[in-house]
């Protein structure tokens, strides 16, 4: 492997993780103002035509033609796109932006899970200790050490909408094995065109019922540098980094940067001067270190099965 592409590969996997972990307290600070669907629409509105000019520009036009798969790719974009970010931002209204961030760290462990239940095949004990680990982690900053507390005060709902969020973007992600001859930019642009088709709809059903409601220009401009972070940074720069970044440093390398999402996200925090408990330091050390040792057990088994 060439080591300036490798280099290069670590920078784009350090730069879209710290991207995600600062998103979540971004959409905090628009929230308030506009709600979690309106907020997806528009991000990805505007998301979704800047992926489609960088793909054309990238692959040409052929690469913006379906073949065939229109309702393949409209049902993965719906669950990645819609679910996951739908959930997400609402649930963040009920949640706190660490507790979503530590949530989005524990995908490579729900991804363990739905490949079990996919193939049948069991995972090694080992992987499934770490993945209990990390689950007992998230129980714990939700929860802050008592879980009465946490569904009285309605933060725990909040919480597990982004957990359903992040299953969402889980099984989107393994959709990709259904286009093995396409790159990651394609499959990528095509399901959030899609998906973005099925956020619109969305929001445009919960207005008359005052689910949603469209925002006033100066709402939004108002709004103008976070609105940028979660289009620019968080939808375009961030995924196209990490698709980047995962191919020239490889999956087993690359999952290990997830773990900059809670690190970024918990910085922020206390820039802001947020306080947090010791169940919630524990938590996240538990998830972060769970993720660390199942993927330092996954290169021993390779190298063992290489050797």
């Amino acid at each position: 492997m060439n080591q300036s592409n490798y280099l290069i590969g670590l920078g784009l996997l350090i730069t879209a993780p710290v991207i995600w972990g600062g998103m979540f307290p971004v959409a905090e600070l628009i929230l308030p103002s506009v709600d979690g669907i309106t907020t997806t629409a528009i991000r990805y509105g505007l998301g979704a035509l800047m992926l489609l000019v960088i793909l054309a520009f990238l692959e040409g036009n052929n690469a913006l033609k379906l073949e065939e798969n229109t309702l393949k790719l409209w049902l993965y974009g719906t669950i990645g796109f819609a679910g996951f970010n739908i959930l997400a931002f609402v649930g963040l209204g009920f949640s706190q932006p660490e507790h979503a961030a530590i949530i989005m760290a524990m995908m490579p462990m729900i991804t363990v899970l739905i490949t079990w239940l996919k193939s049948g095949k069991r995972p090694a004990g080992f992987t499934l200790m770490t993945v209990a680990i990390a689950f007992s982690g998230v129980f714990l900053v939700v929860t802050n050490g008592n879980p009465a507390k946490a569904l009285q005060n309605g933060e725990a709902s909040g919480d597990l909408m982004l957990l359903t969020g992040a299953l969402c973007w889980v099984i989107y992600t393994l959709g990709a094995s259904q286009f093995p001859s396409w790159s990651a930019l394609r499959y990528t642009t095509l399901s959030c065109a899609l998906g973005t088709l099925s956020i619109l709809a969305i929001t445009l059903a919960l207005i008359p019922v005052g689910i949603t409601q469209i925002p006033s220009i100066n709402v939004v401009s108002n709004l103008g540098w976070e609105f940028a972070y979660l289009i620019i940074l968080g939808a375009v720069i961030a995924v196209l980094s990490w698709n980047a970044g995962i191919k020239a440093v490889g999956p087993v390398n690359g999952v290990l940067f997830i773990n900059l999402v809670p690190i970024t996200a918990f910085t922020v925090g206390v820039l802001q001067g947020h306080s947090f408990t010791h169940y919630e330091v524990i938590g996240a050390l538990l998830v972060i270190s769970a993720l660390i040792a199942n993927n330092l057990f996954i290169r021993r088994q390779l190298s063992v099965s290489k050797a």
